[in-house]
């Protein structure tokens, strides 16, 4: 690794200690030319995963996309932006984990649900919301009915909404409450 400042590679390490709850490695580095210090951090290298939009054209994941679609429901919430960051890293991390080079915005979509769903069921609905694309008012009100239902049952999972509102052709189907929940 050559100095960011003139370009040596002649450095040594002064500081090792892990980062990222343990997926990195951050060492403070100083430069035997210039004598400048500077902060690196080594980390596995990660398979890239692409994200399939609806119209068919792929664009590489970025979890900060995921962090800001999440954001906008969660705002005025009890929601912190540390615990959103640490749900798109599990969410980033559970795609890698499937070993597939390519995701859909759908699968993406179930998992920012199910998450919002552990946290903040207002979070969930405003979500759900933006991406169900409901095209009646009955349709929104149906969901927020079902969610009222589930939220009486503390351990419910949450709706499918993708796979149950919307069907292959991307109408919408009524919402019908899980079998595990009654």
């Amino acid at each position: 690794m050559d100095c960011p400042h003139c370009g040596t590679a002649e450095l040594r390490v002064l500081e090792s200690r892990p980062a990222r709850d343990g997926q990195a490695i951050r060492r403070r580095r100083q430069c035997l030319n210039c004598a400048r210090r500077y902060t690196t951090f080594e980390e596995i290298e990660r398979m890239r995963v692409f994200v399939v939009k609806r119209d068919g054209t792929r664009v590489e994941f970025n979890r900060e996309k995921i962090v800001g679609s999440m954001m906008i429901p969660c705002g005025k919430r009890p929601v912190t932006m540390e615990q959103i960051r640490g749900l798109a890293e599990d969410i980033e991390r559970d795609l890698q984990d499937l070993g597939d080079e390519e995701v859909t915005t759908r699968e993406i979509a179930e998992r920012v649900m199910a998450a919002l769903w552990r946290i903040d069921r207002v979070a969930f609905v405003r979500f759900a919301s933006v991406y169900g694309r409901f095209s009646t008012p009955d349709e929104f009100v149906r969901l927020v009915e079902e969610v009222s239902t589930l939220q009486a049952l503390t351990d419910a999972p949450p709706p499918q909404l993708v796979s149950r509102l919307h069907g292959d052709d991307g109408t919408f189907r009524q919402p019908t409450l899980p079998l595990e929940s009654m």
